[in-house]
């Protein structure tokens, strides 16, 4: 069920949150999949306390649902956490992207640009999961370059269910040449100092997963509340 290649730096429990987390977002475990503390510590051959610490941090941050005898399930993706996530990121960022006009150095432009190159390698490689990341990479150099790193990790932390959705577009349409352009729009609006239309842009961009909502929805019914 669960697939752990061995572990690096970090405590146990920190290692287990980090893979079970990554692997419900990337939908290796999809939602309703239900969950075994003692499989999981089987399978690392630890006691059950960190994976009960584990679990209890994702269920915190609503990926995972613990219910007393019935047992544990990866979340279903639940549309109205993934439009408050949407909404709050949509109004953060029109004004990030207003401050990248005046913030981005050269080297911030050369970082996104490299980005963008990379989206359309994983275009001609079929790759949506790095394409996912690579997505996720090019909005956040735009708010390191602002200096709103802890701004960042904020709304990452509610974010879960809008990325899950975001990755199941990803996966279920194959024109993403349509997302590699808009990245390219806002490169060059904040590239040429246009606040007023870049935010236009942004707004756009950040909507397009929510308008194929329902599509996706009728593909995959059994992953949404």
């Amino acid at each position: 069920m669960v697939l752990f290649d061995g572990r690096s730096g970090g405590s146990t429990s920190n290692y287990i949150y980090q893979t079970l987390k990554e692997q419900i977002i990337n939908l290796t475990l999809e939602p309703g999949t239900k969950m075994s503390e003692k499989e999981i510590a089987d399978q690392l051959k630890v006691s059950r306390t960190p994976v009960r610490e584990s679990f209890l941090k994702l269920s915190q941050e609503e990926l995972l649902e613990i219910y007393p005898q019935r047992g544990t399930f990866v979340s279903r993706i639940d549309l109205a956490h993934v439009e408050e996530s949407r909404f709050v990121r949509e109004n953060i960022e029109k004004a990030i992207v207003r401050l990248a006009c005046e913030k981005l150095s050269e080297d911030d432009l050369f970082q996104l640009e490299v980005n963008i190159t990379m989206q359309e390698a994983c275009e001609k490689k079929a790759n949506y999961i790095k394409l996912f990341e690579l997505d996720d990479e090019f909005h956040k150099i735009l708010y390191d370059a602002c200096n709103k790193q802890r701004t960042w990790n904020m709304l990452q932390q509610m974010s879960s269910h809008f990325k899950r959705l975001r990755l199941l577009r990803l996966s279920s349409n194959p024109d993403w040449n349509i997302i590699i352009s808009q990245h390219k729009q806002i490169f060059e609006l904040v590239k040429n100092n246009e606040p007023d239309q870049v935010e236009k842009a942004m707004t756009e961009h950040l909507r397009l997963v929510v308008i194929e909502k329902e599509l996706i929805k009728q593909r995959y019914p059994t992953y949404f509340k």
